[in-house]
This record gives C-alpha cells, structure tokens and sequence, in this order.
C-alpha cells in the first residue's frame, strides 16, 4: 500500500531521533557494525524514498556524479538494484571492467580506486568468492578514497557500499529484512517469530557464505528465534555465529544450529533454504587459486558436488512447508533458486512451493534498490532528516 504524505513526515520525525552521524562519509561493510539506531535509519530512509517514489516525487540529491560499479562475480538482482539506486538519487552508474582496464597491465588497486573516482560520490563492489580476500579488497579500495580525499586529490571522499563480500551481504539482508517487517506489520511483530535459515541442495558448487552469515548476524537483533540447519561440514564462519550468539543475548532473542532440515522447519514463521559451500571447501578453494593450482580446482568441485549428492533429500518440499507454523511460513530466497523440474533435474526447492511465493519473492527483491539508496544518503547528508523533509516539499514530479 503506498505511503501518503502524513505517513511519510512520520517516518520522517521517527528518522530525526536516531543517530545517524556516524553513517555520514563512512562506508557500510557489515551490519553488525552497525548501531541499532543506524540500522532503523536505513528501514527508515528506504521506506521514505519508497513513498517518494509511489507520490512521484522526485528524489534526485545529486545535479551530477558517479557510481562506481565494481562486480568481481556475476550479478543480475544486485547489479540492476545499485544503478537503481543511483539513478534514483541522481547519479549516473559506470562499470568497472577489470579485464578492460589498466589493472590487466599491473595497475594496483590504490592507484585505480582513486583513478576512477575524480567525481564518484559512492563505489559498489561486490567481491564474495573467495575467503579472505573480498573484504580485504573493498577496505583498501576504501583507504585509497580516504587518502586520495585527505591529500585533495579528490574534491569528495566516495563512500563504498558492501554489494556482497565474503563475509556479508548486507544490502540482501537488509532488503530481506524489510520485506519482513512490512510481511509481519512493523518490527514489534518481530520478536519471538522463528526463521529457519537453512542449507539446500544444489547441483552447483562453490556459492558464497555471505547470504546464510548476513541472515544470522542480522536477523538476531530482532529478538526471533534464530535456527542454522546444515549437513555435517558445511559450517559457516564461527566468527558471525559469534555474532549471532550476542545478538540473540542482547535483543532477547536466540541462536542455535541444528542438524536437519525438519527440525528447523517445524513451527516456523519463515523459512530461507539456501546452498551454500562448507566453509572449509571455500577457505581450500581460495589457497588453490593463490598458488595458480587451477587442475587442483577441478578435482575439488568433483569431491564437493558428490558430497552434495549426498544430500539431495535437504530440498523445500510441500511435505515440509505443511510443518511450518499453521502451514504457511513465509518462503524467501535471494535469487536465483535451483528449483526441482524447472531450473534444475533436482534442486533447493519444489516448483510448486516457488510458484506459490512468487509475488513475495519479487516484494522481497524490490527492497534492494531503496536499501541501498538509504545507504548512499544516509552517508552523504549528515542530517538525512532535513533533506528528505526538502525533498518532499519541494514536491519536485519525477514524471511530468
């Protein structure tokens, strides 16, 4: 239901009490770096630009500048979610092909970041293949355009947006998130809800940790009963089940991990089967890369989807959605499902059980761009509250 202009001055008097200034010129890495207030700002940020957009009020901050789009990964949902962000507040998206670029000739990765953003107000990147290296990549991309900005080299320091690493994918959960809270009716239905993030079977091999890590390291702050299913050894990394654990501590809620599918789903609110690599697959996978054992890669992709074989039965069945919470748990997924007959011979999900949730998984889906614009604002405006109260009464059509 779209938002009218009262609503919309709510969210925007909410927004005023929280304390964002920490947001404004710094990046956003991980959620759980973030602060409680901080992360209602970006509800409520992507829920006022949202109503902007429904009362075709434009919400352009930016006469002129760059996103810089940085995909080390293939991406359909995020990549068209961030130049939709950009376009929205107003900048202009540019891609950033490595295999195009100087870097294919030894340029370093201080020297392209401060290259490419002379007049970039916010860098993308999305690096979340390989252990250890993705994070590490977006933080010293993030001290060049601090140092660049420091030595005047750049007139505006560009703020970098976790589009998915190797440890988060903040812009996913946080969209996930949302599509939650507006599913339930605002985040005080949250607490005491049980969420079933759990392992499901894929023919394919080596998908990223970062979605199963950002739902448990996110969804914990709500007081939901959190539940981690996986087959024996594909463990996710201790350090955010560390996070999750406080998390869970702190908002009264809980955190545990279960060995099967069944228990997870039974009684549950929402349920989020997805394939993930075991940890120790995917810390492997990196080494052999470092050391240029490209054959090695070959046999290690046979070893892990024949160990996935052995788990074909960890699949989103009718059968297990009826043991959900009266039958009707809330179905979710990121994108793109191997679904059982239709993408795939046997998969994550059953066709009928997709299908079902079809519109919910687009809902969940459009959240993303206005995440990540809420990012983008909330880092270039050091009172949000403001701007976005000038916006709406400048009243400016985005559509004539």
């Amino acid at each position: 239901m779209s938002k009218n202009r009262r609503e919309i001055e709510a969210l925007i008097s909410e927004l005023s009490s929280l304390k964002t200034e920490g947001m404004y010129l710094d990046d956003f890495f991980h959620t759980w770096k973030k602060s409680d207030d901080e992360i209602d700002a970006v509800f409520k940020v992507a829920e006022i630009l949202r109503g902007l957009r429904e009362n075709n009020i434009s919400a352009k901050v930016f006469d002129s500048g760059l996103g810089i789009s940085i995909f080390r990964d293939n991406s359909t949902r995020t990549r068209f979610s961030f130049a939709s962000a950009c376009n929205m507040l107003g900048l202009e998206v540019q891609d950033l092909d490595e295999k195009l670029s100087q870097i294919a000739h030894g340029e370093t990765v201080r020297e392209t970041a401060n290259m490419v953003s002379f007049m970039a107000d916010v860098i993308g990147i999305r690096d979340d293949m390989y252990i250890g290296k993705g994070h590490t990549y977006m933080k010293t991309v993030s001290e060049a355009v601090q140092e660049g900005y420091r030595d005047g080299v750049l007139e505006q320091r560009p703020t970098l947006v976790n589009l998915q690493c190797d440890i988060d994918h903040p812009t996913q959960a946080m969209a996930d998130m949302l599509h939650v809270i507006n599913h339930f009716g605002g985040v005080e239905n949250l607490k005491g809800k049980k969420i079933a993030m759990t392992w499901a079977y894929s023919p394919s091999y080596g998908k990223p940790l970062s979605v199963p890590q950002g739902i448990i390291g996110l969804f914990t702050r709500f007081g939901m009963d959190v539940v981690l299913a996986h087959p024996e050894g594909y463990d996710v990394m201790g350090d955010v089940e560390d996070v999750a654990r406080e998390n869970a501590k702190k908002s009264g809620g809980s955190y545990k991990k279960v060995s099967s599918m069944e228990e997870a789903f039974k009684d549950a609110d929402i349920v989020y089967p997805k394939s993930w690599a075991p940890f120790a697959v995917m810390e492997e996978r990196t080494k052999l890369v470092e050391e240029g054992r490209f054959d090695d890669l070959k046999d290690l992709e046979k070893r892990c989807l024949e160990n996935n074989a052995k788990f074909k039965n960890w699949t989103c069945s009718e059968e297990l959605m009826k043991t959900t919470k009266d039958g009707k748990a809330l179905y979710m997924h990121c994108l793109p499902a191997d679904i059982t007959g239709v993408s795939c011979k046997e998969g994550e999900v059953d066709a009928s059980v997709f299908d079902r949730y079809l519109v919910p998984l687009y809902k969940e889906a459009s959240y993303k761009p206005y995440i990540i614009a809420a990012m983008i604002f909330l880092s270039k405006f050091k009172d949000p509250s403001i701007k976005l109260k000038e916006l709406l009464d400048r009243g400016e059509k985005r559509v004539f």
